[in-house]
């Protein structure tokens, strides 16, 4: 084994355990707090903007289904005034 890479073990095991303490400490604590609030944020606007277009889809979906009533309703009206007027 070489010392070039015991070094790195080394170094490595030293960054890690720096590393968790910095990610322990109260500042860094603050700051996911600060994150996990703003993404509970924007997790209510998203819902809220999915409510309305779930809303929307739904109110366009309706009327397209009168839409189509109506015409299929038209076209029966024409078929039979067609049908009286051959008589």
């Amino acid at each position: 084994m070489s010392w070039s890479k015991i070094g790195i073990f080394a170094g490595g095991v030293l960054f890690g355990t720096a590393g968790i303490k910095i990610l322990s400490s109260k500042d860094a604590k603050k700051v996911y707090t600060h994150c996990t609030a703003a993404v509970l944020r924007v997790k209510d606007t998203v819902v809220d903007q999915a409510t309305v277009l779930q809303e929307n889809c739904l109110d366009i979906y309706e009327e397209a289904i009168k839409l189509n009533e109506d015409r299929a309703e038209k076209e029966n009206e024409s078929t039979i005034n067609e049908i009286i007027l051959e008589d």
